[in-house]
This record gives C-alpha cells, structure tokens and sequence, in this order.
C-alpha cells in the first residue's frame, strides 16, 4: 500500500515539474504537452463510445468542432461586429467566462451527440462508422459555408481575437512570475488542462464501475443478450454518445481559448480518425492504455519533425520532410499493431488467463 501511494506521489510530482523542465528547452515543447493533453480529454470521450458501448464513431470531431465555435462566438467581436442589434445589447462585447462555457460546450455537444445516435440505433458495423463519418463532414462543410446569407462562422476565413482564458482573475493568456519562477502562457494553459484531464478521469473511472458503464459494456458484448435482460440499449446508446460528446464539446472550447483562433480545417477527417486510432492503439476500453495511446500519437509527429529534417538533408532534399514524417508515423503504427494486436495497454483479460493457466 505505501509503494503504491509512494508511486502515485511521484508520478503527481513529475506531471506538476514537467512543464517547468520543458519551458526550459523551449515554448514550443510546454506546446506539444499541453496539445497532448487536449488529445487524452478527446480520447477518454470517445473511449465512452466505442470501448465501452462498442460503438464505432468516425465524426467525433463535430464536436471537438463545435466546442470550439461556440467560445470561438461567446468570446470574440465576432456577433458584435456582423450584428448591430447585438452590439447594442453588449457594446463591450460578449467575454464569457470559463465556468459558464464548460457546462455549455459540454451541454451543446451532448445535444448534438443525442442528435447523431438518434438515426443510427438500429445500425452497427460499418454502417455505424458511415454515417457518424458522414455527421462529421457535414458539420465541418457547415462551419465552412456559414459566412452567407448571415456570416455567422466567417466561413473558411475562421474566427479570431478569442480572449483567452481568465481564471478568478487571473489571465493565462499572459505570463505569471510565482516565487521567483517565470511561467509563461503555455506553461498555465498546462496545469488548466492537466486539471480538467484529472477530472475527466476520474469521471471515465467512476463510470465505468457503475450500472450504466456495466450496461454499455453489456450492449458491447451482446446486445441482444443486454436488450433481453432488461437493457434499455436505445437509452444507454444515447447517453454513450451524449456523453462522450460532452467531453469532444469541453476540449473544443479549451483548445479555442488556447490557439486564440479556429477554422474549419482545423476539424477534418483525418482529425478523428486520428483520435479513434489513440484509443485502437493504446486499449480499447482502457484507462491507462488510451491515455498512453493519446500522448504518444499526438506527440509522436512533433517529435518525428526534428528526425524528418535531417534524413531529408542526408537525401539531398529529394524527399518532402512533411511526407516523410507522415511515412514514419505510419511505420510506427504498423509495427504497434503487429507486435501489440490488443493495443499498447489493453484490458487484462482476467478470466481468459485463468482458464488458459488451469
């Protein structure tokens, strides 16, 4: 027991000093972590859905999307300066404040969640995957032509000036000296992202030992078999992906706030197949193994930028260091999945290794 809670103080120390070691080789790196973070919020949602109501989702980043435009709209002149009416009503403008946008991203993604899961109850398979595919390019497509008639998200021009996040007064967006220590803006968004991780973990942890996680997993399993136990799957798929949204919804709005600009492009496909394979590579259905899987494909293509260069150079400029690193990423995902079928982390298999040991 004291090595265990040993283990988790250290553990808690590392995550706190991390980004004062980073800031040290640069901004840039405090980035990637704070970027990686953002990744393990949209791979514990999606999680929800598909490790544990096995439901395959190929568009949820319409709602990482839609997150992100509703802080992007809530904390910008945008509405005041496309709308006279509504600079009338808020002459300074509309400055949301965090503790009312996490509950409303959360709230619109959820609806929006319900509104996917609504039409696709009775699919499965790759039938599922088509048409949450689907969902998700036309929220995109959406966001990229609502500039006319009415300029609502300035179309593919996106929308910028977003405040950044303030905090019982105190703004991330501007460096913080504490106790003789410069922390830079990257370096606050960290901890601000580190917290709502922490809580959203612990959301997944007590979700999935509780009657709905054990329905969904039912659902997963055999639906057939939870719907004649007394299984209400088309409640329990609906609250799966409410709720997974929710958490796509919070991450937008905080990786909004962060960039201080968003557009469309921002929430292509390759986006959420990007997410989904975090959760495949990591452990569908595991905790640690998706939050493994997150970290290290969302950091793994900043890392690869610094090894794409040189072997680009050692080839006389001939290949592309984009394309190059799109190949070794590639490399490193096959190899994972030959060397880890399951996943990096997946879930242990209790029950099988017993009755294969006996």
């Amino acid at each position: 027991m004291k090595y265990g809670k040993t283990r988790w103080l250290i553990g808690a120390a590392a995550l706190l000093v991390l980004p004062l070691i980073l800031q040290s080789f640069g901004n840039a790196w405090v980035r990637i972590a704070d970027l990686a973070l953002l990744y393990v919020l949209l791979a514990l949602g999606l999680n929800i859905v598909v490790g544990y109501a096995g439901l395959l989702d190929l568009g949820y980043v319409a709602f990482y999307a839609v997150g992100a435009y509703l802080f992007a709209l809530m904390a910008s002149p945008h509405l005041a300066e496309t709308f006279p009416a509504f600079a009338a009503m808020f002459p300074n403008g509309l400055h949301t404040s965090l503790w009312l946008v996490i509950p409303l991203a959360a709230m619109l993604a959820a609806f929006f969640g319900a509104l996917l899961g609504a039409p696709t109850l009775k699919l499965r398979g790759d039938y599922l995957a088509i048409v949450t595919l689907g969902f998700g390019e036309i929220i995109r497509i959406f966001l990229n032509n609502l500039d006319h008639p009415v300029n609502l998200t300035n179309g593919p021009k996106g929308l910028g000036q977003i405040d950044s996040v303030k905090i019982f007064g105190l703004d991330l967006g501007r460096p913080l000296e504490l106790f003789g220590f410069d922390l830079s803006s990257v370096t606050l968004y960290y901890y601000l992202f580190l917290t709502l991780v922490l809580v959203s973990i612990v959301i997944c942890q007590r979700l999935q030992d509780s009657r709905i996680g054990r329905a969904w997993m039912a659902i997963r399993e055999d639906e057939i078999a939870a719907k004649a136990m007394g299984i209400n799957t088309r409640n329990m798929k609906l609250l799966a992906f409410a709720m997974g949204a929710s958490f796509g919804g919070v991450s937008g709005a905080m990786f909004s706030a962060f960039q201080g600009f968003v557009s469309p492009e921002s929430f292509g496909l390759m986006e959420s197949i990007m997410i989904v394979a975090m959760v495949v590579l990591g452990g569908i259905g595991h905790l640690p193994g998706v939050i493994l899987g997150a970290v290290l494909l969302s950091a793994l293509p900043e890392v690869l930028r610094y090894v794409a260069g040189p072997l680009q150079a050692m080839t006389d400029g001939r290949l592309d260091s984009a394309i190059l690193r799109q190949l070794l990423i590639a490399l490193a995902m096959i190899s994972i999945m030959l060397l880890r079928p399951r996943g990096l982390w997946p879930v242990p298999e209790h029950g099988k290794s017993l009755a294969r040991k006996t």
